[in-house]
């Protein structure tokens, strides 16, 4: 156990971190990622409330359909990564990252305290279920097993309310953060261990921790807030300006949206990378001949040599750039490459 954003999480259980990301891959995993800030917006001026805060196109979302999304500060830099979901039911649905929450929600709660004053109608209501995640090419399977409704029909990055191995009042949302098919149930705190159980009746499915989800979020290209991207780093320099609708983009009506267009016009001096090496152990660092940061990096399990992310000067971003790289004080090379690292297996419906 670790502590991690004032909560206490499971590093990894009994298989160990190796085995149990390689079973993700190859089966599913259980993963509580109950410490996510999930909150619900209400009212009918939501939509004009959180486009005001974010800079995706909210209102082009179909009901039941959710988005990637960035919060951003006046000078651009990215506060928090977001996913938003436009339910069915008359509200937003938004998970954010729990070591954000409590600067997330002071961020929601006056911006919606500032509409209020005007007439505006939104309101706010932090959400006390749990969050569990299933992720892995057997998860539709099993999961299908409990559900009225056909997971077939459900295409990735949507969502839908429904009745769960017979617990009530969840929210199947078609996402994760491992690369892999997979869903985030939103239940009800008081059954969630009685979902978890019923899941992990089945062989196919094991628990997995924080080890895990960190590997296999970066063999999918996936950013870590606090890592790859926080306030310094705007939706242009982090290579996520197709986080940013079109309509969105002509309207510069998003925090910062002045100092980030400027830069996609001028390019942005530095860019995101990936890169590959040898060894064992995670790099650290990149050495100057080539400037530039190491944000995130680990073994990969799957391909069986070093893996990272960082960010170096965009005349050396190219894929094939060598570079050298630190990796527990002893210079190695190394090599810029696309990403993802692993390929993705993200569902849509046909």
């Amino acid at each position: 156990m670790v502590p991690f954003a004032g909560w206490s999480l499971p590093l990894h259980y009994g298989q160990g971190h190796l085995q149990s990301h390689l079973h993700t891959r190859r089966h599913c995993s259980l993963f509580d990622v109950s410490h996510m800030l999930q909150t619900l917006v209400y009212g009918r001026d939501r939509i004009r409330f959180m486009e005001s805060l974010v800079v995706g196109d909210i209102a082009e979302l179909k009901p039941g359909q959710g988005t990637l999304t960035l919060l951003t500060n006046e000078k651009g830099g990215i506060t928090d990564d977001l996913i938003v979901t436009n339910t069915s039911e008359d509200h937003l649905y938004v998970v954010s990252n729990a070591a954000c929450a409590d600067k997330d929600l002071a961020i929601l709660r006056d911006r919606a305290a500032q509409l209020q004053t005007t007439g505006s109608d939104v309101h706010l209501e932090v959400s006390d279920n749990a969050l569990l995640a299933l992720q892995g090419p057997s998860m539709a399977r099993v999961l299908q097993a409990g559900l009225s409704d056909d997971l077939a029909k459900l295409s990735f990055m949507n969502s839908i309310s429904t009745t769960v191995f017979g617990v009530p009042g969840c929210r199947v949302t078609r996402c994760g953060y491992t690369g892999e098919d997979g869903v985030e149930i939103s239940v009800p705190a008081a059954r969630a261990v009685e979902l978890a159980e019923q899941l992990l009746g089945v062989p196919d499915v094991w628990l997995a921790g924080l080890a895990a989800r960190d590997s296999l979020r970066l063999e999918a290209g996936l950013c870590l807030y606090g890592n790859d991207i926080d306030e310094t780093v705007t939706p242009a320099e982090a290579g996520l300006m197709w986080t940013l609708g079109k309509r969105r983009r002509v309207a510069m009506d998003f925090p910062g949206a002045a100092v980030i267009m400027a830069q996609v016009k001028e390019k942005p001096r530095r860019r995101p990378v990936a890169m590959t090496g040898a060894g064992r152990a995670p790099f650290t660092s990149l050495y100057p001949h080539i400037p530039g940061t190491v944000t995130s990096g680990c073994p990969s399990p799957c391909l069986g040599k070093n893996i990272a992310m960082g960010y170096v000067e965009a005349a050396h971003s190219r894929a094939g750039t060598e570079l050298t790289v630190e990796v527990r004080k002893k210079q190695h090379p190394a090599v810029i490459t696309k990403m993802p690292f692993v390929p993705t297996q993200y569902y849509m419906a046909k």
